[in-house]
C-alpha cells in the first residue's frame, strides 16, 4: 500500500520533526554543506557580463537550513584572486565571521577551502564578500534558516535578492568618486560609460551617488522578470533581501496588502501595508495571498528615481502583462516611516544601559569622504566595551546622505529615533537618514573585535567603518 500525504500533512509532519530537532538537548542531524565561490556569465539588457557566483555544490545560489541544522559549511574559493564571505545576520565567534580587517585570519587564497561550524541563527539572512569591492560584482547570495513555525505556516516560500548592477569595474567607480587611481577589488565587466556619480538630490538630501546599468531581482530586470507560479492556496511568504551595494528601495506590491512579519531575520508584531522601505543590507519578510487567477507584482523601486525592478507572483491561469521598468513619478527617499511603527514581540530584557555612546556619521559627496567621529578606518576610534554590558549607541548623521549602519556579531534593538524612545524592532542593520539620530541597544554577549560600518559599499570603502572591542 502506498501512503499519500497532502502538502499540508507533509508540512505539519516536517514541523513536528523540526521542533523535535530544535528542542534543547536534541541533536540535529547536520549534513555538511559545500559552498563554492566562482564566476558565471550573466546576460543583462542583452549584454553578457562575467560576474561572481556563490553556490551550494556549484548548483543552487546560497544556502537554506532546516530547523535545528547547524551552520556546517566548507567554503571553497575557485577564483584566481583572494576572497572571503561574511555571513550577514549570523552571530558566530569572531574568527568565523568572514572578515579579516579585525585581525582574524586572512582571505581565502585561490584554491583554498575553509570550514565553518556554528549554530545557525534563524531568519532571512544573506552572505556576501567582505573583500575589496567584490560584493558589487554580485558576490552575494541568500542565507535562509527556517524555524519549525515557518514550516507550519503552510505558505509558499519565495526568496528575492535585489542587486544594483554595473558593467564597469567597481574599482573604477570608486576611483571616480574619490578622485584617486583605481586599485582593483572587483571584476572587470567591460567598458561602458556608466556607473559614475549621480548627484541626485531631494529636499537637500544627496541620493544615489552611483548610477548603475541595471537593477536586478534574482538576477533579472523587469524586461524579463521572474514569474513565480503560486500554489492554489495563494499564500506566500516573501523573503526579500536588499543585497544592493549602494541603492535603497521601496518594496511596492502594486496595492496588494501584506503583513510584515520579520525584519533582518527577527519577528516583528505584524504590520499591514503595501509599501515598505528597505535599505542596503536589510531584509523583510512579508506574508500575503495571491488571489485566484490573479497576479501580485513585487516591485523594488529605487529611491529618488523612476526605475524599478522586481518579479511577479502568478496564480494558476493568470495572465501576466508587460510591466514597464519606468514609472511616471519619481520615488521618494527611503525613510524611517516603517521603523517608527515596528515592534519586537520579544524585546531585550528591561535594563538600564551600562554604556551610552554617540557615534557621529560625517562626510560629503565632494570631496568624497565618509567618516565615523571624523575618522576613517585607518585612524578609527575603537569603541571598547565590557562583556555583559548593555550598550546604547546613538548614530547621529551629520551628513546629507543616508547611512544604513550594520553591526557584526550581534543583533540590536532600535530604541530611539530623535528624542522619541520606544521598543522597536530587533535588527542588525538600521537606516540613519540625513541629520537624523537613531539609537540602538545591544548586550555585549559575544566577545571579540567586531566591525560596524555603513552598508553603502562605497561609503565603507571611503572610510565609514570602525570596530567594537571586548574580551
Amino acid at each position: 500500500m502506498v501512503l499519500r500525504l497532502t502538502r499540508r500533512q507533509f508540512i505539519a509532519g516536517s514541523a513536528l520533526l523540526g521542533a523535535a530537532l530544535a528542542t534543547p538537548g536534541a541533536q540535529a542531524q547536520t549534513r555538511p554543506r559545500f559552498l563554492k565561490i566562482d564566476t558565471r556569465t550573466l546576460v543583462v539588457n542583452g549584454k553578457a557580463a562575467r560576474v561572481f557566483s556563490l553556490t551550494e555544490s556549484g548548483r543552487h545560489s546560497g544556502l537554506k537550513f532546516d530547523p535545528g541544522e547547524r551552520f556546517t559549511v566548507a567554503l571553497e574559493n575557485r577564483l584566481t584572486e583572494p576572497s572571503i564571505i561574511h555571513w550577514h545576520g549570523m552571530t558566530p565567534r569572531p574568527e568565523d565571521d568572514g572578515v579579516y580587517d579585525t585581525g582574524y585570519g586572512a582571505p581565502l587564497a585561490p584554491g583554498e577551502t575553509r570550514k565553518y561550524d556554528f549554530p545557525a541563527r534563524p531568519g532571512t539572512h544573506w552572505m556576501h564578500s567582505h573583500h575589496g569591492l567584490q560584493e558589487q560584482a554580485l558576490l552575494a547570495a541568500p542565507l535562509i534558516v527556517r524555524t519549525a513555525e515557518d514550516l507550519a505556516e503552510d505558505a509558499q516560500e519565495v526568496v528575492v535578492l535585489l542587486h544594483d548592477f554595473t558593467f564597469r569595474d567597481p574599482a573604477e567607480i570608486l576611483a571616480g568618486l574619490t578622485g584617486t587611481p583605481a586599485s582593483g577589488g572587483g571584476m572587470n565587466h567591460g567598458a561602458m560609460n556608466h556607473g559614475a556619480m549621480s548627484h541626485g538630490t531631494s529636499g537637500g538630501m544627496d541620493l544615489n551617488d552611483v548610477e548603475f546599468d541595471a537593477y536586478l531581482a534574482n538576477d533579472r530586470t523587469l524586461d524579463d522578470p521572474e514569474v513565480v507560479p503560486v500554489e492554489r492556496n495563494g499564500r506566500v511568504r516573501l523573503r526579500i533581501i536588499n543585497g544592493a551595494s549602494a541603492t535603497a528601495f521601496w518594496i511596492d506590491l502594486g496595492g496588494t496588502l501584506a503583513s510584515a512579519i520579520a525584519v533582518d531575520g527577527n519577528p516583528v508584531t505584524p504590520l499591514v501595508g503595501s509599501r515598505f522601505p528597505l535599505a542596503q543590507g536589510q531584509r523583510i519578510d512579508l506574508m500575503l495571498t495571491v488571489p485566484a487567477g490573479g497576479i501580485v507584482p513585487v516591485f523594488a523601486r529605487r529611491e529618488g528615481d523612476t526605475i524599478r525592478t522586481g518579479l511577479v507572483l502568478a496564480a494558476p491561469g493568470a495572465l501576466v502583462p508587460k510591466l514597464p521598468e519606468r514609472t511616471p513619478a519619481q520615488e521618494a527617499p527611503v525613510d524611517l516611516s516603517l521603523e517608527t511603527q515596528l515592534r519586537a514581540p520579544t524585546p531585550l530584557p528591561a535594563r538600564a544601559a551600562d554604556m551610552v555612546q554617540e557615534v557621529m556619521l560625517m562626510g560629503s559627496m565632494a570631496p568624497y569622504a565618509w567618516t565615523m567621529d571624523g575618522q576613517t578606518w585607518d585612524t578609527r576610534n575603537r569603541l571598547t566595551v565590557k562583556a555583559g554590558q548593555r550598550v546604547e549607541l546613538t548614530f547621529w548623521n551629520h551628513s546629507m546622505m543616508a547611512h544604513p549602519m550594520h553591526l557584526h556579531g550581534h543583533h540590536f534593538q532600535v530604541v530611539g529615533i530623535g528624542d522619541a524612545r520606544f521598543s522597536g524592532a530587533i535588527r542588525d542593520t538600521v537606516l540613519v537618514p540625513p541629520m537624523a539620530r537613531v539609537t540602538i541597544a545591544f548586550d555585549a554577549d559575544n566577545p571579540g573585535r567586531w566591525l560596524y560600518h555603513c552598508h553603502n559599499l562605497y561609503h565603507m570603502a571611503a572610510g565609514m567603518m570602525s570596530e567594537i572591542v571586548y574580551a
